[in-house]
C-alpha cells in the first residue's frame, strides 16, 4: 500500500465514521478499487479505527470528563433515582454495549463472512441506511429530554446490526434514537460516545488476529510511513466530521445523506452484480 492510498483511506475513515454513510462500506469499496489484500486491510483497519476513537475523545473530552467526574462523586447507589446524571449516562452506555457484545462474542465469524461478500451486500445495506435516514427525517415524534435505559438498549441493537458492511453505525443509531423520540442535541454525542468501548474491543481482537498471522506478514504490504499518514488523516478528518455531524443532527438535515447513500448503494449493487 502506498502512502497516497493510506491517505485516501484515512480521509474516508475519518469522515464516514461520523457521517451517516457507513465507514465499513466505503472502506470496502475503496479496498476493492485499490486491490488490497486481507492482511493489509486488517492492519490498516486497526490503525484507522484507533485514530477515529482518539478524535472522538478530543472533541467530546468535556462530556467524558463530566461522566468520570460524576462517577467518582459521592451519591446513593441504592436506587437508580439516587444516581447523578453522569452516572446514569455511563450506565446507559454500558447498556447500549450489550447487543454488540453478544454479536461480537457469538457471531463474529458470521459477520466476517459477510464482510467478504463483496460490493453487492454493501450496496444493499447502503440502501437500508438511506431508508432509515429518510424515515427519521420525516418522522416527527415527541422529543424526550433524556435517553432512557430501554432506549439505550434499543439504540444498542441498532449498533449491533450496523456491524454489517454498508449499514452506517452512526446513521442507524441516530435514526433509531430519533424514531424513538429522543432529543436531537443529545443523540449525536451519545451515538459517538457509545461506540468507543466496542471499537477499542474490536481493535484489540484485530490485534490478536494480527499476532496469529504474524506481525511481519501483516506489515508485508504496508509501510510504517503509510500507516502514520493514514492515522493522521483519519484523526484530522475525524475531528472535523465529529463536530460537523453534531451540528447537522441538531439541525435535522439528514435527508441529504439518505440521498447520497441511495446513489452510492445503487452504484455498488450495479458493480457488485
Amino acid at each position: 500500500m502506498s502512502w497516497f492510498e493510506s491517505l485516501i483511506l484515512g480521509i474516508i475513515q475519518g469522515l464516514t465514521e461520523f457521517l451517516p454513510v457507513s465507514s465499513s462500506g466505503h472502506l470496502t469499496i475503496m479496498s476493492n478499487i485499490f486491490g488490497l489484500s486481507g492482511e493489509e486491510n486488517l492492519t490498516v483497519t486497526v490503525v484507522l479505527h484507533v485514530a477515529t476513537v482518539l478524535s472522538t475523545l478530543v472533541i467530546l473530552w468535556k462530556e467524558i470528563v463530566w461522566i468520570f467526574k460524576d462517577l467518582f462523586t459521592k451519591q446513593s447507589w441504592k436506587s437508580y433515582s439516587g444516581l447523578n446524571d453522569g452516572t446514569k449516562y455511563a450506565i446507559n452506555i454500558l447498556i447500549s454495549m450489550i447487543p454488540v457484545a453478544i454479536v461480537g462474542f457469538f457471531f463474529k465469524d458470521k459477520v466476517e463472512e459477510v464482510f467478504g461478500s463483496g460490493l453487492l451486500i454493501v450496496g444493499i445495506m447502503l440502501l437500508v441506511t438511506a431508508t432509515l435516514l429518510a424515515f427519521s427525517y420525516f418522522a416527527k415524534p415527541r422529543q424526550r429530554e433524556n435517553i432512557s435505559g430501554l432506549h439505550a438498549f434499543i439504540i444498542g441493537v441498532g449498533q449491533a446490526v450496523a456491524v454489517l458492511p454498508g449499514l452506517s453505525r452512526s446513521g442507524t443509531t441516530i435514526a433509531t434514537g430519533l424514531l424513538l423520540g429522543n432529543k436531537k442535541e443529545r443523540l449525536a454525542q451519545f451515538s459517538f460516545l457509545m461506540v468507543i468501548p466496542p471499537v477499542l474491543g474490536e481493535a484489540l481482537l484485530n490485534v490478536i488476529d494480527i499476532m496469529d498471522i504474524g506481525f511481519s506478514n501483516a506489515m508485508s504490504g504496508v509501510s510504517p510511513a503509510a500507516l502514520i499518514v493514514g492515522f493522521l488523516a483519519a484523526f484530522a478528518t475525524g475531528c472535523l466530521a465529529c463536530k460537523w455531524m453534531i451540528n447537522i443532527v441538531k439541525k435535522g438535515k439528514l435527508i441529504w445523506f439518505a440521498v447520497y447513500c441511495a446513489i452510492i448503494g445503487i452504484l455498488a449493487i450495479i458493480f457488485g452484480i
